[in-house]
């Protein structure tokens, strides 16, 4: 296993959307225990493909607090949204480390269908964090970030302190 380098933005990269997963081969599994130490080292809950340069239909993520409830999602598909919620949200591809985090309105319930490492499709009802972070990351696979939810102003303040913190270096 290796850790994955995590894109940061604004790499342009983390704007192309995923193509679907034909085969479930070795490589993808291989890529997939990478994503979950990527994401463990990177202290996340979650990780997209498309955040590590990788332009799959896969994501992995554990909102436990045991890290122990790992999930990988393969050809992720939102099937339902009910309800909302607004909650504070961060990513590791958007100022990781510099305290960048906003408030986003999202479904308080989804239902996620996809494939796991084995080729079985399964269904997923999840609700607060969970329902957050599979939001979250199926943006990411079609190249969305979750600073796009937030008006232009608040993204503005969010650019300035990446780059004000990239000048510093």
């Amino acid at each position: 296993m290796a850790i994955l380098s995590v894109l940061q933005y604004p790499d342009p990269l983390l704007r192309r959307k995923a193509k679907p997963v034909v085969d479930i081969n070795d490589e993808i599994k291989a890529i997939v225990a990478d994503m979950y130490e990527t994401m463990e080292v990177e202290h996340g809950v979650g990780l997209a493909a498309t955040q590590v340069g990788i332009t799959w239909r896969i994501f992995v993520m554990d909102v436990s607090n045991t890290r122990d409830q790992r999930i990988c999602a393969i050809n992720p598909e939102i099937l339902s949204r009910e309800g909302t919620q607004q909650d504070e949200e961060g990513c590791l591809s958007v100022g990781h480390g510099l305290g960048v985090y906003d408030k986003v309105q999202r479904a308080a319930k989804v239902r996620l269908r996809a494939l796991d490492l084995d080729g079985n499709v399964f269904e997923l009802d999840a609700d607060k964090l969970m329902a957050a972070c599979i939001q979250h990351e199926v943006d990411h696979l079609n190249g969305i970030l979750f600073i796009d939810h937030l008006s232009r102003l608040k993204q503005e303040r969010i650019r300035k302190k990446i780059e004000k913190h990239h000048n510093r270096l």
